[in-house]
């Protein structure tokens, strides 16, 4: 029973590698998409419902988070018709975690990927307002905005060793 959020997490990671294989226009791909998001809720519950949290666990939930928003972006990205500024942001909140994690490999020789709460509404937030991308760019704008403060705050906390993973 332990190893159940481990578990998500992987399957996470296959469901996300599976969208790959999906036209975004299908069924298939819409039903993955929501069953590897909401897995990314449930991973994390359970893991603290069941107290089972172990840093294992925590980088595999970010493994996870990393699979599937690359996957994601590979498949969505090119559909959307996204104004240069916002690549040019999304360009900007990228280098600052890549920045993040160099310094983390600096200072402790490894990644680090702190779970704090900006990046959990920034995931969240990535998850519901991708598909509302379709209709207008207001929603992704505003995640933009969250998930770069979540950015920032990620790297203070990499800094000043308030990592907590």
């Amino acid at each position: 029973m332990t190893q159940l959020p481990n578990i998500i997490s992987t399957l996470r990671i296959t469901g996300s590698v599976g969208l790959l294989l999906c036209d975004v226009t299908s069924v298939a791909y819409w039903i993955i998409y929501s069953l590897c998001g909401f897995s990314d809720i449930a991973d994390g519950w359970l893991a603290r419902k069941l107290k089972c949290v172990t840093k294992m666990g925590a980088l595999m939930d970010s493994m996870a988070d990393i699979c599937f928003v690359a996957c994601c972006g590979w498949k969505l990205l090119p559909i959307f018709e996204l104004p240069q500024w916002l690549w040019l942001w999304v360009g900007v909140i990228v280098a600052i975690k890549v920045v993040n994690q160099l310094s983390a490999l600096v200072m402790y020789g490894r990644c680090c990927f702190p779970h704090t709460t900006a990046n959990k509404i920034t995931g969240f937030l990535v998850f519901i307002a991708v598909p509302m991308t379709v209709w207008s760019i207001i929603p992704i704008a505003t995640v933009a905005a969250i998930a770069t403060f979540a950015a920032i705050q990620e790297g203070h906390y990499i800094r000043t060793k308030k990592i907590y993973q």
